[in-house]
């Protein structure tokens, strides 16, 4: 089973992702794609840590290149965090994949990462309603991030977004 999720900064998209998890996983992963560049980065990870301690998750990190990822044990759940983390590590980090082949590498390593549980859910953002023009790089992975999150509500079982901390279902409410 796949879920997705989505939300705008802090919309409490991730506590939506850790409770539907945890509904569904004894045994689960959290895969953190994050990179700890800066204060303001480690910090948001430090909270996330601090979110789900006590929630019996197993943290490792990924990121980039998913289709070679190996949890090495198979999980009721994973959840992994968060899809415009891995878009954009896989586009401008010099481990990366590159702006051409960022959403079918992407979207390879998520059937990877499948084979390793029974319940996938995964945290994207809403970033497109700003109404501003960005430079030619930042525009690209605006129209590769809404590429790949058409296609990921396409194949999952279900899909919500955050807003404000309510969770708006687009499809499969009961799963939610």
């Amino acid at each position: 089973m796949k879920i997705i999720i989505t939300g705008g900064s802090a919309s409490g998209k991730s506590a939506h992702a850790e409770r539907i998890i945890c509904k569904y996983a004894k045994n689960k992963l959290y895969l953190a794609t994050m990179q700890p560049f800066g204060q303001a980065a480690q910090k948001r990870i430090e909270r996330h840590l601090t979110l789900r301690h006590g929630k019996g998750f197993d943290t490792k990190e990924c990121f980039t290149n998913l289709a070679d990822f190996n949890p090495q044990k198979i999980y009721d759940g994973i959840l992994l965090e968060c899809m415009s983390n891995l878009l954009a590590n896989e586009m401008f980090s010099p481990d990366g994949i590159g702006f051409n082949n960022a959403v079918e590498h992407i979207l390879k390593g998520i059937n990877n990462i499948q084979k390793y549980c029974k319940v996938l859910v995964i945290v994207t953002s809403e970033i497109f309603s700003d109404g501003e023009s960005y430079p030619y790089e930042t525009m690209e992975y605006c129209r590769l991030l809404g590429q790949i999150n058409q296609i990921l509500f396409d194949l999952s079982d279900a899909a919500a977004e955050s807003v404000c901390g309510i969770l708006l279902p687009y499809k499969g409410e009961n799963l939610l």
